[in-house]
């Protein structure tokens, strides 16, 4: 596709340049005014004047921040807005500042993270870019060069192709480096907005559950990359040095081994995979060593494989941690068994085994650890998403409470008034004897309009009382039983239900519905366990309700409710002219049962 490039490849390509190419010398820039800074604070915290100006440091680097977070914007990314800790009036309100883990983590990523990304990501495209015109421009001046005047055709074709290559790759090539700053850059300022449109960037990330937010927090990823580089760093060279390993090989493993913790992050398979290649690849790198030195399992490699367990075992489910600590098991017993003791590296074939019974045991602890730590951080989670629902629960509770108050206070004054005009307009012809005909039908418009004005007052009754935005949820009613009782028979309850409803307005429908719903709520909170049985029949000109309990077979201690629930029922029904009982039965059950008359019970 970009051998005839369109105008939106070409538009792409400058948008990508623009990310990529200046990002280095603003990173450069912004490194070398906060590195300095932190020095010369961090050198004069013992007389506290540096602690004076760490608050100065983390300005500026949320300055550099918000900078790069507008770069993201005109890219295309949103990013959402950074929320800073104010500071307080004077020195002490300037203290503040230190206290802002937000600010912490712009200044760790400018001064720390952003430089070697933006190193790579720019230098890439230079790169890129002095391969394709010098490969395309060899034949001007490759003639030039000192001790090339033997060129062959061949040769000179060859980087001609080569430079064609990596000039119709390079569109490519810069978007994928854009994103590749994207990548790290989004989630460590502020992460994408859900649901944002990127213009061929990122994905927006996932909506996630306690550790899934665990696992996309800016703060995970860094700490978790700081160590598993700080890792490398000590391992390469003490596999060097003390295991007299080849510097190549030996960066190999440990670079692996580290990187695999990383993968673990987001990918806990591909950090399972990685941890034990990096775990078999070292124990053979290692193996020929005859220094005395710890083998099979280096102490290096144990901290790398102690550091994926962790990350295992926190973020994700336990059988990844679990899977990966048997496989390091499995491999050490292999090893085990297949050491000569004349020739074991780490000395005597009892030291290898107490290398061995080592690492299962600290391993062991961690992945306990690490999945304790898991456990917590969601049971915290769930603690905190019930404190949310009860508080949501309450203020929905006030609500209702406040709008039954507004439909009582109607009830008792227009729906009062319109009954008396209705009784009045349908008697008037029986207490006022004579009147012409077209006066009797004018009595009788008015109390049919009457009649119908108070029906739509009741139909208002009954909205101001449930708890539901009707304008945003629909309405239920007797065809949604059959859903209502399939869902709570899935929460492990023994229902039989006889329903055989007539056809009713939706007014009926939807309080009928609310009846049964109460009925079985009232009967999960407060007889669990036992059979209960639901019944919608036609009853005399009215809708029968009935919703049974038995005596359950092994009383628990019941669920308290605020006793609204029948008190709102009852209110419901008795708006539409019928009545509610509930009551206990003799052999030990309870009943809801319900009339809701069918036809408006006012008189004609």
């Amino acid at each position: 596709m970009f051998l005839i490039p369109d105008r939106h490849a070409l538009r792409r390509l400058r948008h990508d340049l623009a990310l990529v190419i200046p990002g280095l010398p603003l990173t450069l820039f912004a490194a070398l005014t906060l590195l300095p800074l932190i020095a010369i604070s961090a050198a004069l915290s013992i007389v506290w004047v540096g602690v004076l100006l760490i608050p100065a440091v983390l300005t500026l680097a949320s300055a550099w921040a918000r900078l790069d977070r507008a770069r993201l914007r005109r890219w295309g990314i949103e990013v959402t807005p950074a929320t800073y800790r104010r500071r307080g009036p004077g020195a002490i309100g300037m203290l503040r500042l230190i206290t802002d883990s937000r600010r912490w983590l712009d200044l760790a990523f400018e001064a720390v993270i952003a430089l070697p990304v933006r190193a790579l990501t720019a230098g890439t495209t230079i790169a890129w870019i002095t391969g394709a015109v010098g490969g395309l421009t060899w034949w001007a001046w490759g003639s030039l060069l000192p001790e090339r005047n033997d060129v062959l055709p061949g040769q000179w074709a060859l980087v001609m192709v080569v430079g064609l290559v990596l000039t119709l790759s390079f569109p490519a090539m810069v978007h994928a480096l854009a994103l590749l700053d994207l990548v790290v850059t989004a989630p460590l300022l502020g992460g994408a907005v859900p649901g944002s449109s990127l213009r061929g960037a990122i994905p927006p990330p996932r909506s996630a559950e306690a550790d899934a937010r665990l696992r996309e927090s800016a703060w995970t990823r860094m700490t978790i990359a700081f160590l598993a580089f700080v890792l490398a760093v000590v391992a390469w060279p003490v596999t060097t040095t003390v295991y007299e390993v080849h510097p190549a090989p030996a960066m190999l493993v440990t670079v692996a081994a580290a990187v695999s913790a990383l993968l673990a992050v987001r990918w806990p398979w591909a950090g399972l995979s990685l941890s034990v290649v990096a775990i078999a690849a070292m124990m053979l790198v290692t193996a020929p060593a005859q220094a005395a030195a710890p083998w099979p399992w280096p102490v290096t490699s144990l901290l790398t494989h102690c550091l994926t367990l962790l990350v295992l075992a926190v973020l994700h489910r336990w059988y990844w941690s679990v899977s990966t600590w048997s496989a390091g098991a499995v491999l050490t017993l292999v090893t085990l068994l297949l050491t000569d003791a004349s020739t074991a590296p780490g000395g005597t074939l009892r030291e290898v085994m107490t290398n061995g019974v080592v690492l299962l045991a600290v391993s062991g602890g961690v992945v306990l650890l690490g999945i304790t730590v898991r456990q917590w951080v969601l049971v915290s989670g769930q603690i905190e998403r019930a404190q949310t629902l009860s508080a949501e629960e309450v203020r929905r509770r006030y609500e209702l409470e406040e709008r039954s108050r507004i439909a009582r206070e109607l009830h008792d004054v227009v729906a009062h008034s319109m009954s008396v005009i209705t009784v009045q307009a349908g008697t008037a012809k029986f207490r006022l004897p004579g009147l012409d005909p077209d006066t009797e039908r004018e009595f009788e418009d008015i109390a049919a309009s009457s009649r119908q004005a108070l029906g739509e007052m009741r139909s208002l009754l009954a909205i101001l009382r449930t708890d539901e935005i009707l304008d945003e949820v629909p309405m239920p009613g007797l065809e949604d039983l059959t859903e209502l009782l399939r869902s709570t028979r899935a929460s492990g309850a023994t229902i039989t239900a006889e329903i055989s409803p007539p056809e009713v307005t939706p007014t009926v429908g939807l309080t009928a519905y609310r009846v049964v719903q109460e009925g079985l709520s009232n009967a999960l909170r407060h007889a669990r366990g036992a059979a209960i049985r639901v019944r919608v029949t036609p009853s005399g000109g009215a809708l029968l309700v009935e919703v049974v309990n038995e005596r359950p077979e092994d009383p628990q201690e019941t669920i308290p409710g605020s006793g609204l629930g029948l008190s709102g029922t009852r209110e419901r029904v008795r708006a539409l002219g019928g009545t509610v009982e509930a009551a206990a039965r003799t052999d030990g059950g309870f009943a809801v049962t319900a009339r809701i008359p069918l036809a408006d019970p006012l008189p004609r």
